[in-house]
């Protein structure tokens, strides 16, 4: 026999029942039939519109940035060298990889051979300007798994395009490996998303958990960073899994998912050191470890599983800083204490003359978050919702963990659930701690904010269209009806949506419209010149940002470059960058020498350098970290003392002879001095 559910109340809640249905089926015009046949269709057809509007707005983001890349540097009229020339700083050295490959013979013949089709270089820009289509859509069907509407896909996407300065950098810095890894971790973002649903099935569970692990795997084979920003994550995993606001055995599939992911980069990483050395392989087997030794930890009254955490808490953190000294201790593993030099410095515990550290203290990019972002964010209503939501979202989160520890066991913790006005789902639960410990991290290092705001935008247009914030604040002021819930989360995201189409659409235009050309005719000479004029096995010394480039347009060999993950890179980097020091020739020659250098290019721009304060200029940290007192008036610490030899870049230039003997000046521009070094016996 056929049955239907009917809804019957007990004790507060809906029950259902099985009843039979040979009531409804006897009706003459089949109207319950032909209801659930339309209601389907009908969600078939809102589905399928907005997969058109994700797709389209993805592409037409990926378009939109391409043509501002075009127009900023007219790069389709350009010279090759011009074009490579305008990949600046390390963004030159990621991309000299790819050109290497291409030019290889043996892949020529296999299937990177794209010349005869488009040329290689829009290949590689197009390829990035495509993931951004895929970052669109990652954060919009974000926002509309956690809202129930793809209207909020829709305003999380206008966001993240109006929004753009704050957002992506991907128009002018094309190959940074940011630009590679954060359309995949957007992706990652999603797929938790769903993940975390209720009442999945277990195909679709397991097909979700493939995704993740995909998403999760790319992203950390593309951004040095990686271990860092999943670290984050599997922090708010964590705290959500401690107070039983999402279900522990996803949370454990998902460490294990970063933890198979990073060892498999490790591995097509030729095994690199600092990945097994991260924290988040220590922490996550830390967790794992520490739930096994720890019974019975969800069970008990408040003061009973407070305490409980607390020691859960402290054995988690014992266990990490225990494991992750005992591998780098077995491995001898260096590659990240540059990193914790640089938080220990920037977070207050005690001055460095750490070169290295230093060298991220003084980058505006390693600072803390400028505040006028905030007011242009705020410009497009975006940070006045996100605030709004994240306040609401806050105090439905503590109200929801002080009741999940409140509760003796889990059918009395069910019972409260239904009975309870305010709620809080798995999904929106994460988004809500992700979203606020990548804020604090944005807050305090400005580089990192392209992973807050981002997320602001999913975060905030969810909140504006969520059904449930708005039947929270509607039953606060006692004015809840269904019927006014669903006008009020359509209308305000589609009043939004005309507020910033309106004050927004005109200056997109004139963005568009506006163009200029790349110039830089001194890097371009001396970049033909070195072509022209030195051997193909030459070796060049100088600036990691410089080097890079020359590695990119000439592919001559380099004493170092911008990837500053390696110890012994670093270490030499800073040999080389003597030549900015007060060194003696016979020192820098000698250092020079050591790494096999024939030419040595200085910069004017760094010699001189007026863009940093006193203090931060490279040639003061270069002072500082030989123990001696910078240039210029100001303050220094007592136990520098001066220098017995002249600044080396300034004084090459006179021609003095202890300089000539060791080095001979082939070429200089207005920018640049380029010397060669002799070869004594």
């Amino acid at each position: 026999m056929t049955t239907i559910r009917q809804r019957r109340v007990e004790k507060g809640t809906e029950v259902a029942e099985d009843q039979p249905s040979e009531e409804k089926n006897v009706k003459p015009d089949g109207k319950i039939l032909s209801d659930h046949t339309g209601g389907k269709l009908w969600n078939i057809l809102w589905i399928t519109v907005g997969g058109i509007v994700a797709i389209s707005l993805g592409l037409l983001t990926s378009v939109y940035v391409a043509t501002l890349h075009e127009n900023d540097l007219w790069f389709s009229n350009i010279k090759e060298v011009e074009r490579e020339i305008s990949f600046r700083t390390e963004c030159g050295l990621y991309y000299s990889y790819y050109k290497q490959m291409i030019q290889a013979a043996s892949i020529q013949q296999g299937i990177v051979n794209c010349k005869q089709y488009v040329e290689p270089v829009y290949f590689y820009i197009y390829t990035l300007f495509g993931l951004q289509a895929v970052y669109v859509i990652a954060l919009y069907v974000t926002s509309w798994l956690l809202s129930g509407t793809w209207l909020s896909g829709l305003l999380a996407a206008c966001w993240y395009i109006t929004n753009r300065i704050d957002t992506t950098r991907v128009e002018f810095t094309i190959p940074l490996r940011e630009n590679w890894a954060l359309p995949f971790f957007a992706v990652q973002i999603a797929a938790i998303t769903y993940l975390l649903r209720t009442h999945l099935q277990p195909v679709q569970e397991r097909l979700t958990l493939t995704a993740v692990f995909i998403a999760t795997f790319l992203f950390s084979l593309t951004w040095q960073f990686n271990q860092f920003m999943m670290l984050i994550q599997a922090l708010a995993l964590f705290i959500l899994d401690c107070f039983d606001m999402i279900p522990t055995a996803k949370v454990t599939w998902l460490y294990i998912i970063q933890i198979s992911g990073l060892l498999l980069v490790c591995v097509l990483q030729f095994f690199n050191s600092m990945i097994l050395g991260s924290l988040l392989i220590s922490f996550n087997a830390s967790v794992l470890i520490a739930r096994t030794v720890q019974k019975n930890l969800k069970k008990g009254g408040l003061l009973n599983r407070l305490g409980k955490l607390i020691l859960h808490v402290l054995l988690v953190l014992g266990l990490t800083l225990l494991i992750n000294k005992f591998i780098k201790k077995i491995l001898n593993l260096e590659s990240d204490e540059h990193i914790f030099k640089f938080l220990k410095a920037k977070f207050g515990f005690g001055a460095t003359r750490d070169f290295d550290a230093n060298l991220y203290l003084c980058e505006e990019a390693f600072g803390l978050l400028p505040l006028n972002t905030f007011s242009r964010l705020s410009d497009t209503l975006l940070f006045c919702v996100y605030v709004f939501v994240l306040f609401l979202m806050t105090v439905a989160a503590v109200i929801v963990a002080f009741r999940n520890l409140s509760g003796s066991n889990q059918v009395q913790f069910m019972e409260k659930m239904e009975e309870c006005t305010i709620t809080l789902k798995p999904d929106a639960a994460y988004n809500l701690i992700h979203t606020v410990l990548f804020g604090c991290l944005a807050l305090s290092t400005m580089r990192m904010k392209y992973l807050w705001t981002s997320h602001m935008c999913v975060f905030a247009s969810f909140g504006l269209c969520s059904t449930e914030v708005w039947k929270l604040i509607l039953k606060c002021i006692h004015l809840y009806t269904s019927q006014r819930t669903h006008v009020i989360k359509y209308s305000i995201p589609i009043i939004t949506l005309l507020y910033i189409s309106y004050k927004f659409w005109p200056g997109i235009m004139d963005e568009l419209s506006e163009l200029r050309e790349f110039y830089d005719p001194d890097t371009v000479e001396l970049m033909n010149w070195i072509k022209s004029n030195t051997p193909n096995t030459a070796v060049f010394a100088g600036s990691m940002q410089l080097l890079a480039g020359v590695k990119l347009c000439t592919g001559r060999t380099l004493t170092n470059h911008p990837h500053y993950e390696d110890k012994n890179l670093r270490e030499r980097t800073k040999q080389i960058y003597q030549i900015y020091a007060k060194r003696s020739p016979e020192d820098v020659y000698r250092i020079l020498r050591s790494f096999g250098t024939d030419y040595v290019i200085l910069e004017d721009s760094i010699c001189y350098e007026r863009r940093h304060s006193r203090g931060c200029r490279l040639r003061d940290l270069l002072d500082i970290a030989n123990g001696h007192i910078m240039d210029g008036l100001g303050e220094n610490e007592p136990d520098l003392k001066p220098s017995l030899y002249p600044r080396f870049c300034e004084e090459i230039k006179k021609n003095l002879p202890s300089y000539t003997i060791h080095f001979t000046r082939v070429f200089q521009n207005k920018t640049f001095h380029v010397y060669k070094l002799a070869k004594h016996k």
